[in-house]
């Protein structure tokens, strides 16, 4: 240890990151505490990583953390994680921003002050390449293109925010590449509740817990977009066919758009989704570069649809890994499997149930009849605590008919996930 050259103990410390351990070590020896001073570039105060952040009074803690900073220079990446503290001192805080800012790049921020830190006017203008903020308000975002000439990652969780200035805020981020929204306070000024975001460098978008009338996006260059958890009457999508990974998760929306260029989307994730098959096929259907298709857990807007294996087949000609949930119902389960189609490159076949019922080892057996090349086959289902006597049966009839499928595709690993 002795022979490790100062910049490596600095790298060591900054992979620690928990501030009070980095302390500890620090005292190791002089060598160590230089280390600390001059090459330590990763600072974490968390909360949750010591108890006694709890016990200690707001003001003993801004001490504390502000000697801690004081005592850096340099620092890459500082986290300020106090969710369940007592509210801090604004001085205090704008006191570790303003001494960090030169040379920071990451910022994670969840800090409730008195009054409410501008953090955007602290760190604009700077090196700040990913920012997270969490439990704080924006307002009054400056119509600035340069605001944030490096931040490449932005991340907003629970945090207040005018449809304007979020808008104003992605805007004034030129380099802008992946965009985070959890549970946003979104302010209107009006009674319909619409965001319009645009960005031509935004290549990722994870938005969740949000209900809006009108959500619109223009991304030139998108290739991720995630919903989770919202609540919209329209979600528009407006690109240049860049869009490769689509999931949506618990999502209720009246009009979903993602634009007609959809030939470079390679992963269509789809659950817990009320789903009207012919309209959702033709938004997708020109995607012949799909490779991973799950439809979880799906309803269908009207009781005779159903997901048919032949357009699946014709229309996705390289996909490899099918993923499929939803309820089988008697007189639509065979028109689900007519065609003559092949599924050839797929390999991971993944099929579920909510409610099992003795159609599902017909399907089975109709989509393992499909997939010639299939390898690895995976089921998943749910079974209740308290069974009744026909469903035991039920299940026992599923068991025995699956053991005796399978002694036909001997070379398909099967897997059995139950909850």
């Amino acid at each position: 240890m002795e022979d490790l050259p100062v910049e490596v103990v600095g790298n060591i410390l900054s992979r620690l990151g928990a501030a009070r351990d980095v302390v500890i070590a620090s005292a190791t020896c002089r060598k160590w505490r230089e280390a600390y001073r001059k090459h330590l570039h990763t600072l974490s105060f968390n909360s949750t990583d010591w108890a006694v952040y709890r016990d200690l009074t707001p003001s003993r803690l801004e001490i504390l953390i502000t000697r801690t900073v004081f005592q850096t220079t340099g620092l890459q990446c500082l986290s300020i994680l106090m969710d369940d503290v007592d509210v801090f001192s604004a001085s205090a805080v704008i006191a570790w921003l303003m001494y960090t800012r030169e040379t920071l790049r990451r910022l994670i921020y969840n800090v409730r002050t008195t009054p409410n830190v501008n953090i955007l006017e602290i760190c604009g203008r700077q090196k700040l390449e990913s920012l997270l903020l969490a439990h704080n308000s924006i307002t009054g975002v400056e119509p600035n293109f340069q605001r944030f000439p490096c931040l490449k990652s932005l991340s907003l969780s629970c945090v207040s925010i005018s449809a304007l200035d979020l808008s104003l805020l992605l805007t004034a981020c030129p380099k802008i590449e992946t965009l985070e929204l959890v549970d946003p306070e979104i302010a209107m000024s009006d009674a319909q509740v619409t965001v319009e975001l645009t960005s031509p460098t935004l290549k990722s978008i994870y938005v969740e817990g949000i209900s809006l009338d009108k959500f619109i996006l223009e991304a030139d260059s998108i290739e991720c977009l995630h919903l989770k958890d919202c609540a919209l009457e329209i979600f528009e999508l407006i690109g240049k066919g860049t869009l490769k990974h689509f999931k949506i998760d618990d999502v209720s929306v009246l009009h979903l758009d993602i634009g007609e260029l959809v030939e470079n989307l390679e992963i269509v994730d789809i659950s817990n989704f009320t789903i009207i098959w012919p309209k959702f096929y033709q938004m997708i259907s020109r995607s012949s570069k799909l490779q991973r298709l799950r439809l979880w857990d799906m309803v269908f807007d009207e009781e005779d649809e159903i997901v048919d294996l032949e357009t699946i087949a014709v229309c996705f000609p390289q996909l490899s890994h099918l993923s499929l949930s939803y309820d089988l119902r008697d007189g639509v389960l065979h028109y689900g499997l007519q065609g003559s189609s092949h599924l050839v490159n797929v390999t991971v076949l993944e099929i579920g149930w909510i409610v099992i019922n003795d159609l599902f080892s017909h399907w089975v057996e109709g989509l393992l009849e499909r997939c010639p090349n299939l390898k690895k086959l995976v089921i998943h289902g749910i079974i209740s605590e308290a069974k009744s006597h026909d469903e035991c049966q039920i299940l026992a009839r599923f068991t025995s008919s699956i053991v005796q499928l399978m002694r036909k595709y001997l070379h398909v690993e099967v897997q059995f996930e139950y909850q």
